[in-house]
């Protein structure tokens, strides 16, 4: 079981930084991503782009405690652990990050070579908007309609959102409620309505 942070550093947007090294130019390119499905879908196009250039390395770390680095045909140690320590050096999550370098014609040597792409990702890295997200649970509250004021109210008291309702034969609320705010949520619901108030904890789990 994954424990979820309370809050979580990431980039917000796209960024670019190009980097020169002797001869050789690595674009350093960094996107907010949250599954490794959505890294390969980053990644395709990008190697599409950039047919021509000689090595496309990456690296990527997510909330699920996932991580991937590639070298992509440069000396082991020297491009995808690079990029993944830059990230780390960030306390990023939910990132990756692309280096595509186009050779010029002079080898760097093992050492320099590292250096390259550790600068490369830390420029971008250093570049890039990043934002803080707070970890929310996705609950659904069922409750007769003469408690719907008091909910609106508790939730909003503890920043808690409602995202969907539904109005049947009672109300239905889709709500997106911090960890630390759902027991006294759910004590207080409770607590004004005698039990009747339903409250679901879906474990679903949304970073906003």
């Amino acid at each position: 079981m994954i424990n979820h942070p309370e809050k979580i550093l990431t980039v917000d947007n796209f960024a670019e930084v190009t980097h020169k090294e002797k001869s050789s130019v690595f674009i350093g390119q960094v996107y907010h991503c949250e599954t490794e499905n959505e890294a390969a879908n980053i990644l395709a196009p990008i190697k599409k782009k950039y047919y021509d250039a000689t090595h496309h390395c990456f690296a990527f770390k997510l909330i699920t405690e996932q991580f991937k680095y590639s070298d992509d045909g440069e000396p082991n140690g020297t491009a995808g652990i690079r990029i993944l320590n830059a990230i780390k050096h960030f306390n990023l999550i939910n990132v990756i990050v692309v280096l595509i370098r186009y050779y010029g014609g002079t080898k760097l040597g093992v050492g320099p070579l590292g250096k390259a792409y550790y600068t490369s990702v830390y420029n971008v890295l250093e570049e890039a908007k990043k934002v803080e997200k707070v970890l929310f649970q996705k609950v659904i509250i069922r409750a007769d309609f003469k408690y719907i004021s008091h909910i609106h109210r508790i939730l909003s008291n503890h920043n808690a959102t409602i995202e969907n309702s539904v109005y049947k034969e009672k109300v239905i609320f889709e709500c997106y409620i911090m960890p630390s705010e759902l027991g006294k949520i759910t004590f207080q619901l409770t607590d004004i309505s005698k039990g009747e108030i339903k409250i679901v904890d879906t474990e679903v789990n949304y970073y906003r």
